[in-house]
């Protein structure tokens, strides 16, 4: 079967061709000028003002708002990004991207209600980077200096702020405080990207509605006066952590592989 819907999300309209070649649906974000046949963040319902901070989810809140209700039920929705692509195997081949992006319904998926990316390791981190940015995060948790130590909630205090996810964890709903705290103090992995695909409307609808509440509250805290591309995209960086989390608890989730290519490198 064929996958209807995989929005590919970008910030430059000449990446137009390339997005059509894949036949995927272009999304654009932010302030380019991008041409009538891309789908617009800044259009309708949105918070495309806050793309800078927000990052892809400006265009997931624009979804959430304006489109979703207009899709047939019982079809998978996904998102990739002009950086990231879901493969359509298990197994990567040394190929074009557009031989290798995800195209059909794999028969995996017919158990499962919505896919996520493979994991990211954190405890692959190159001791330079943990010398240079987690000295302060290394006080809050001495025994980060094992690999299999250092946690999701290290590596954003690392990379993010000190204190940062720990603040934003208290903003939660109590249905989900506790649980969270946990699961980002025991993890050292997580599902990477910001990118799900899922077939229930239902479950994006109740994942947008906790995520942004969410995230509004957390503005309250940390606002919008934010310095450096760690701090600045600071609540792009917590709906990351957030998404394995909120999947994996409240789906039956199946990890799939994504693949980093850069699409702008075809325009050079």
């Amino acid at each position: 079967m064929k996958l209807k819907y995989m929005y590919c999300i970008c910030l430059n309209n000449a990446l137009l061709p390339c997005v059509k070649k894949l036949n995927y649906i272009p999304v654009g974000l932010g302030n380019e000028n991008f041409s009538d046949e891309w789908l617009k963040d800044s259009t309708q319902e949105n918070i495309s003002y806050k793309n800078k901070y927000y990052s892809e989810y400006t265009f997931h809140y624009w979804f959430w708002k304006n489109m979703i209700d207009k899709i047939e039920d019982d079809e998978w929705i996904g998102f990739c990004a002009y950086r990231r692509f879901w493969m359509q195997d298990l197994e990567s081949k040394n190929d074009s991207i557009y031989n290798l992006a995800l195209h059909k319904i794999p028969d995996e998926w017919s158990n499962y209600d919505t896919i996520i990316g493979d994991k990211l390791d954190l405890s692959c981190v190159k001791w330079t980077k943990v010398l240079k940015y987690g000295k302060i995060s290394f006080l809050r948790n001495p025994l980060a200096i094992f690999k299999n130590k250092r946690s999701i909630r290290f590596h954003f205090d690392m990379f993010h702020g000190n204190g940062v996810l720990d603040k934003a964890a208290d903003l939660l709903d109590e249905k989900d405080k506790k649980d969270f705290k946990e699961f980002i103090k025991i993890n050292n992995s997580y599902n990477q990207g910001n990118m799900f695909i899922c077939k229930s409307k239902k479950i994006i609808k109740d994942y947008y509605k906790t995520l942004f509440e969410w995230l509004l509250r957390c503005e309250e805290i940390f606002g919008f006066d934010l310095q450096g591309y760690g701090q600045t995209r600071i609540y792009a960086f917590l709906g990351e952590r957030f998404l394995p989390y909120w999947f994996n608890k409240y789906t039956k989730p199946l990890e799939w592989p994504i693949r980093f290519y850069d699409l702008r490198s075809e325009t050079k």
